[in-house]
């Protein structure tokens, strides 16, 4: 991690200068950008990819443990904790499905209005009949 940000800092500060503040050696950072990527960090990258095409095909909407599923399903022998770690890295996320809200309470001992319109909606002359929808005003 720290030789990571050396790599990425180097343009702007001296080598020497952030080894010695991170408290690393500076032949440490050489032999690391030197020496190939592993195994286990290959395997990674091209895990990432497939665990990113599964989350896509599911349109955002598997987390870890689907997509985990969904990977030993397809015979891929992984955990599932490398799943959520590889996820994480990348940023997936499960979309959360929405709160479902109650926006109306019909069992309650209030008056209920009389229906005087009786769903004549023509009256015979103007002016005489005004009706109105008021139900996102609260009104406890």
């Amino acid at each position: 991690m720290k030789f990571e940000f050396i790599e990425a800092q180097k343009a702007h500060f001296p080598v020497d200068f952030m080894c010695q503040q991170l408290g690393v050696s500076r032949s440490g950072y050489y032999a690391w950008k030197q020496r190939p990527e592993s195994e286990r960090h290959k395997a990674d990258r091209t895990l990432a990819e497939v665990v990113t095409a599964v989350h896509k095909e599911s349109r955002g909407t598997y987390g870890s443990p689907r997509v985990h599923a969904e990977l030993r399903a397809r015979g891929q022998l992984v955990s599932r904790k490398r799943v959520a770690r590889l996820m994480r890295q990348q940023e997936l996320a499960a979309r959360q499905k929405r709160r479902f809200v109650r926006t109306t309470d019909s069992r309650h001992n209030q008056p209920v209005a009389p229906n005087i319109l009786e769903r004549n909606f023509s009256p015979g002359q103007p002016d005489c009949t005004w009706a109105t929808d008021i139900t996102y005003v609260g009104t406890r």
